[in-house]
């Protein structure tokens, strides 16, 4: 052996043996007593009222039920989740702190480009559940599928009123429809989910898109129609309304979701004890029967590598739309 080569083995194993006690502890921490070391902080990039808010706090109160960790939520609002994203991101990564987000999370840095954070400053921890998007009407105008809205915005350009929320996948999507199936509808978008269905509501907009969650209690109550869904396939929540594709729409699949994330850094053990926990919690019956009977959402509990995957997929693929189409946030 080279004295050179020596002394790169010698170095190694001396990084190793550095190396070893770090994931021992951390390894000790995630089974052990040692964590959580007080407190642990849920934050939420969102004011309460919404979905992503309630979303969190039903884990809440199952994680400490479950463990009996003292567990709180601390809703951060403001620029479109970057306010609580941001002090999510810069956390110190000792697993006390976590974010439970949105979809829109993900198109900040196409909407926004000089975020305070970046992407890499948070991981992925796990993609709760997931529910289509849905097109609805006001009962007084005349459609009864997107492809009538469709033929009208035709024969009638820009008259069509479409609320969407700023910012958002579904603002992406709408955009997208419009290119590729050569409508002009007029796209009115909202600084939240509240004015964009109490506009709709009234009939200030022709029709609107919203997570199904949003709209269902008025779909119910026949205070506004659903037209289409976004997803792959009709949802159980709505089995007579038909996707998109089913009605000739050129479009992508398209979903509302929620996700958990972490400060980059919190050591492995940690993320996947507390993947562990949250996948227990959302996975007990009456907390699956709530995220149903509430969001309609499909329980998923990725793991960290696949909802990594995913949220690559999503911004690769609606990155190209906003850009190719010089989408504006609002």
């Amino acid at each position: 052996m080279t004295v050179l080569r020596r002394r790169a083995v010698l170095a190694g194993a001396a990084a190793a043996t550095l190396g070893a006690p770090a994931i021992v502890n951390a390894q000790n921490l995630a089974q052990g007593s040692d964590w959580p070391k007080g407190p642990i902080k849920i934050i939420v990039p969102f004011p309460p009222g919404g979905s992503t808010d309630p979303v969190a706090r039903i884990i809440q109160a199952k994680l400490t039920d479950n463990t009996g960790w003292q567990v709180v939520v601390d809703n951060k609002p403001g620029g479109a989740s970057v306010v609580g994203a941001n002090i999510a991101a810069k956390s110190p990564p000792d697993g006390q702190t976590w974010m439970v987000t949105f979809d829109s999370h993900i198109l900040n840095p196409a909407f926004a480009p000089n975020l305070p954070y970046k992407d890499s400053d948070l991981v992925n921890v796990m993609l709760i559940g997931r529910t289509p998007q849905t097109i609805a009407a006001h009962p007084d105008r005349p459609y009864k599928t997107f492809a009538e809205v469709v033929a009208d915005a035709k024969a009638r350009p820009g008259k069509v009123n479409f609320g969407v929320l700023g910012g958002s996948q579904a603002l992406v999507l709408a955009n997208l429809i419009k290119k590729e199936n050569n409508v002009d509808l007029n796209l009115i978008p909202y600084k939240g989910g509240g004015p964009l269905v109490q506009d709709l509501l009234a009939g200030v907009t022709d029709i609107g898109i919203s997570s199904l969650t949003s709209f269902s209690p008025h779909i119910r109550a026949n205070k506004i129609r659903a037209i289409a869904v976004t997803g792959e396939k009709r949802t159980p929540a709505l089995p007579n309304t038909p996707t998109l594709e089913e009605q000739g729409i050129k479009s992508f699949p398209s979903y509302s979701w929620w996700g958990v994330y972490a400060p980059a850094g919190v050591p492995r053990p940690l993320i996947d004890r507390m993947h562990a926990e949250i996948k227990k919690a959302v996975l007990a019956t009456d907390v699956t029967q709530k995220f149903i009977e509430q969001f309609n959402m499909e329980i998923l509990t990725s793991s960290p590598e696949d909802f990594a995957a995913y949220q690559k997929s999503e911004q690769d693929r609606w990155f190209k739309v906003i850009k190719e189409n010089d989408i504006k946030g609002d």
